[in-house]
């Protein structure tokens, strides 16, 4: 879980674009995750709660790979 006022924080504009960084909003409880390695932009939450999701069954088109 990510500090509460870095996840504030970024709700804010940046006063430059580039220093803008993506963060999970995945809300897990309470509050959000936050975490901000690991971001997946194709479906906009990190890997873990992307994970979670995918075997829960919750994000449709993705499945498990076997081989």
């Amino acid at each position: 879980m990510a500090r509460t006022s870095l996840i504030v924080k970024e709700y804010k504009k940046p006063k430059y674009k580039v220093r803008s960084v993506n963060r999970c909003p995945v809300r897990l409880g309470k509050k959000p995750c936050g975490r901000a390695r690991g971001f997946m932009r194709k479906f906009g939450m990190c890997r873990i709660c992307f994970r979670k999701f995918a075997n829960e069954g919750m994000l449709p088109g993705i499945k498990k790979a076997s081989w």
